[in-house]
Formats: structure tokens, sequence, C-alpha cells
């Protein structure tokens, strides 16, 4: 199944591009988000597999990634990040159940006809989606689980990048501190300039070596809200969410540190976690020359849940 893709409008009046799949009869909602270079171009084997099992799923590029190239690479705020983040969890249960607090403001507009106007509701799943979280998307899904636990159903974090490996020289920091004060608009690269970080399959290692929408540079701020966010993530088993959390790591990953994050799932007051490992596995599992026991292991689980 192919996504639709369309625009919503976030609070702040933000145009945000968005990929929507919607079974003929759904069954539950996903909400899925991307990581920091990447956008949902490189998450449709996934969207695809989630929709297949009768899961309307929603999946925004952030904004100043992916198909939006206003405000490139920015984001002013952890307030805004999930602010957006929950914008978009409020168009998908208006969508696929019933309207819950804050909905109303953000709506979906399609970009062409995809026979689905604006504010049609399937009817009936419920006010709690599931939550997919790629890499800096995992950060992101945390972060809207503490703010939201009672409407995020479960957590998927996929190669999260709640403990980075990867991070910024002692120089770099320094100059994003100095742009912090007088020069916010400055940007810096990302330091994940290297297809192999994501993966070994040499085919996708050309998908992202071509990809034109790869976000490359973010801005001061866009960094100082990756900071703070991480606070939120070290705190978040202080937080009322109790809801189940799977966790699926890669054997062969360069970009996160596995032991931390293990080590960080299992001390969350959750009564339902699970760890689901790929040995061979590069940080992008979808990338990986067969993703299927991990689409398979990601819609099963939630399948569970149902």
């Amino acid at each position: 199944m192919s996504p639709a893709i369309e625009h919503l409008t976030l609070s702040d009046g933000y145009r945000a591009a968005v990929r929507w799949w919607r079974p003929p009869k759904p069954r539950g909602a996903v909400l899925y988000f991307h990581g920091i270079q990447s956008h949902g171009g490189w998450y449709e084997q996934s969207g695809a597999a989630l929709a297949e099992r009768g899961y309307t799923v929603l999946m925004p590029d952030r904004r100043g990634s992916g198909l939006n190239q206003s405000q490139r690479g920015h984001v002013d705020s952890v307030d805004r990040a999930v602010a957006d983040a929950a914008d978009a969890l409020d168009v998908l249960l208006a969508e696929t159940g019933r309207p819950i607090c804050g909905a109303g403001h953000p709506t979906s507009e399609p970009s062409h006809d995809t026979g689905h106007p604006t504010g049609e509701r399937s009817g009936g799943i419920g006010q709690a989606a599931h939550v997919v979280g790629v890499s800096w998307g995992g950060k992101l899904a945390v972060c809207l689980a503490a703010q939201r636990p009672q409407q995020v159903a479960s957590l998927s974090l996929v190669a999260p990048g709640l403990f980075p490996r990867v991070d910024l020289t002692t120089a770099q920091k320094f100059r994003v501190g100095v742009a912090l004060i007088n020069d916010r608009e400055r940007t810096f690269p990302i330091p994940l300039n290297d297809p192999a970080y994501f993966t070994e399959n040499p085919e996708r290692v050309r998908f992202v070596e071509n990809d034109k929408l790869l976000l490359t540079h973010v801005t001061a701020p866009f960094l100082l809200v990756t900071r703070r966010m991480d606070r939120i993530v070290r705190r978040f088993g202080e937080t009322t969410f109790r809801n189940p959390v799977h966790m699926l790591l890669a054997g062969r990953e360069r970009i996160i540190d596995n032991e931390r994050t293990r080590a960080w799932l299992r001390a969350l007051p959750s009564p339902d976690r699970r760890i689901t490992d790929y040995p061979d596995g590069c940080h992008t599992l979808e990338f990986d020359v067969d993703p299927k026991p991990f689409l398979l292991d990601l819609s099963c689980w939630i399948d569970r849940l149902q």
C-alpha cells in the first residue's frame, strides 16, 4: 500500500508534509516519527507493513526536514517540538476515533485528491495511538509519551537515539553556544556524514548518498532542543506513563549506545517491556538486506496489544 502525501497545518500555522496509510477497515492507529537526518520516505516499508495489518498510519516529516523546506533544520524549543508531535497525534486520533483535548487546531489537508476530505473520521478505534520512533524520533516519542501518557497506547523504539555514541566535538559545542547568543540561525553539520552509520546494504548506501531530502545541517537552537529532550528522557521513569514499551536494537550499531539504552528500559516502571535484538542488523533496520524479521516483529508486537 502506497502512502498519500498530504499537509498537516500545525498549531502555530506551519504546514508540514505527512504520509498517511489508510486501510479500508482500520483496527488501530500508529503515529510514526523519523530520525534526525531522515524523513518519512525512509520508512515507507514499515508504514505499509503496519497498514496491511489494519493500522491507520500517520508519518509526519518533522518541520524543516524531508519534504518541508521552510525553516530547514530548525526547531526553536522543546515545547514546539513536542507540540508538533502532539498536533499530529490529535489529527490521527480525530481521524480514527474521537478528538481529544487540544484537537481542532491542527488540520490535515490533502496535497491531491485522496478521497479523504479534511476532518473525515473512520470512527470507533479509541483515544490512544501506538507510537513508533526511530533513532532521534525515539527521543521525540518518549517526550510525547511523557506529556500525553493516556493517549500513547504503546511505544515502539527502533534503535532510539536516547544515548548517542556520536556527538559534536568540544570546539563545535563551543561554537554552538556562541551561536545561541548572537547567531541563532547559524547551522552546524550533523555528525553522521557516512551512510555506513545507517546501513551496510550497498543498495541502501546508494539511496542515502543520493537522497536529495537528507538533512545535513541543523541550527544551534535545534541542538539545544535535543539536549533538553535528553533531560526528559532521563527522567521518563518518573512520569505516569505505564503502557507497554518495545525496544528494537541493531547488533552492528554505530550511532547509539545499546547498553545504556537497555539499562534505561529495564529501569522503567512499565510492567510490559520487551527488547528485540538483531545481531546482524545495522542502525536503520529497515535498510537491512532482509528487513522482514524487523517488519514482522514491529507489527506483531502491536497486534498483541490490540
